[in-house]
């Protein structure tokens, strides 16, 4: 199921407070890899989970990683930016 999002722009919500947004370029059982990532730590900011996705697909992906592995079995939900809504 994960061919379809290779090498696309996509959210990764996590079971920590992080959410991860950049481009799934390769993806194995134990990781999925993200490039020109923006690895964010929610504890960060007041902002909540899915308005600061909704920020970032509407300003562009604020790079932190050229390059991340993050663990499949953190990984709660996988989404192409494009099919974030805001409404």
């Amino acid at each position: 199921m994960l061919d379809e999002y290779l090498e696309s722009k996509v959210v990764v919500d996590l079971v920590s407070p992080y959410v991860c947004l950049g481009k799934l370029t390769r993806y194995d059982e134990h990781y999925l890899e993200l490039k020109n990532a923006d690895f964010h730590d929610l504890r960060d900011t007041d902002t909540t989970r899915e308005l600061y996705v909704a920020e970032s697909v509407a300003t562009g992906i604020k790079r932190n990683r050229k390059r991340v592995l993050i663990r499949r079995t953190e990984v709660v939900a996988i989404s192409k930016i494009e099919d974030v809504v805001d409404e």
